[in-house]
């Protein structure tokens, strides 16, 4: 995927996307070590508030981040053993995939399909039916989504394909 550091998109000159997608990594360096999910779900949530609203803050909102993530913590805990891959490894088929990424905190059904997309372009994961799952995010050779961004170039055509989203829909 692409990028996964905040080097790699100018630094400060980042926008929400690269922002995104640097938080876990900013998240490991503040505490020192490797994301645990045990830790971070029994973590104090004031205390993890705090590490998120560092500057520059981990999200926009980040205490109501922070919670999320303890959320998700939590789930994957109690669902799945904390393994965090089993929410796809365990999905027979793309519908079931698309269900169990959709109950995870903060995951809406476009975010969801959009994720479930992102699996399979980029990380192997094709349940049967997967790409009818994510529907039309899965389809190939599209510039809809972060599933699609795998260089600069993918990216500015993910962005003008917003823009031109965004313009249609003022019209």
């Amino acid at each position: 995927m692409f990028p996964l550091h905040p080097s790699e998109t100018g630094g400060d000159q980042q926008i929400p996307l690269e922002r995104a997608f640097a938080a876990p990594y900013e998240l490991v360096a503040r505490l020192g070590r490797p994301l645990d999910v045990t830790e971070l779900a029994e973590f104090a949530p004031d205390e993890l508030g705090v590490i998120f609203a560092r500057q520059p803050a981990l999200h926009r909102f980040p205490g109501s981040m922070a919670k999320r993530v303890q959320s998700l913590c939590r789930l994957l805990l109690d669902s799945y053993g904390g393994d965090a891959a089993a929410v796809w490894t365990t999905a027979a088929d793309g519908r079931q995939l698309l269900k169990q990424v959709a109950a995870l905190p903060g995951f809406g059904q476009q975010k969801a399909k959009i994720f479930v997309a992102l699996l399979g372009k980029q990380l192997g994961v094709t349940p049967p039916g997967w790409q009818e799952a994510c529907d039309p995010f899965g389809e190939d050779g599209s510039y809809r989504s972060v599933a699609d961004i795998v260089s600069p170039e993918s990216r500015i055509k993910v962005r003008d394909y917003k823009k031109a989203m965004k313009a249609t829909a003022k019209a």
